[in-house]
């Protein structure tokens, strides 16, 4: 089954994903693992993207799409995948539908302000890099006794910001995968669990 989650920042896709692959014994696919894998490698593409991320530039499409295009060709993709991350836009939509077709589209939905809150709430150690939320109580780092602060991209502006960009870019791909007829929508709100169990019965597994 070749299946893509869909969801703003804080939404829980990548949660949900992780879970759902290793239920179905299929990979999980997210670009942010496969730049780093073929730059790691230097494989062409991953030496191209590479240049464009050591110069502070966004990495194009094409380059983006010809790894995701190289990294679903490999043996392990033959049963099915998810991809996580990608595509976050209409043309890079277009373009996976040159090499792959999707049976299924899974858009993990959380109302705007809870995300906010979800995020803004999240506290992390730069000593030993342990996150946690304010919601549980920790004053100080459970793990090494570090003091908690909160990251810079966990404040609420730059949390609405990246919102805003997620508006723009890629909440149009909502509706174009429901003219398609394979997108579901499914609840980022409640127990992880829960929530895996309303996936697993969209996908009717």
């Amino acid at each position: 089954m070749k299946i893509m989650f869909l969801g703003a920042p804080g939404a829980g896709k990548g949660t949900r994903a992780e879970k759902i692959a290793a239920a179905l014994n299929i990979p999980q696919i997210s670009t942010g693992e496969i730049l780093r894998r073929a730059i790691k490698e230097q494989t062409p593409m991953g030496l191209k993207a590479q240049s464009y991320i050591e110069s502070g530039a966004l990495v194009p499409d094409d380059v983006v799409i010809e790894i995701v295009k190289e990294r679903l060709a490999e043996a392990d993709c033959a049963n099915g995948y998810i991809l996580d991350g990608f595509p976050r836009t209409i043309p890079q939509a277009e373009a996976l539908e040159q090499f792959a077709s999707l049976d299924c589209v899974i858009e993990v939905r959380v109302a705007k302000e809870i995300i906010v809150d979800r995020l803004s709430g999240r506290r992390y150690c730069p000593k030993c890099g342990h996150t946690t939320h304010i919601e549980w109580g920790e004053k100080v780092c459970a793990v090494c006794g570090g003091e908690l602060i909160q990251r810079k991209d966990d404040a609420p502006e730059s949390i609405r910001q990246r919102l805003a960009v997620y508006e723009e870019q890629t909440a149009p791909l909502i509706d174009f995968y429901h003219k398609k007829g394979i997108l579901k929508v499914v609840s980022g709100m409640g127990k992880i669990e829960d929530g895996l169990k309303e996936i697993m019965q969209v996908l009717g597994c």
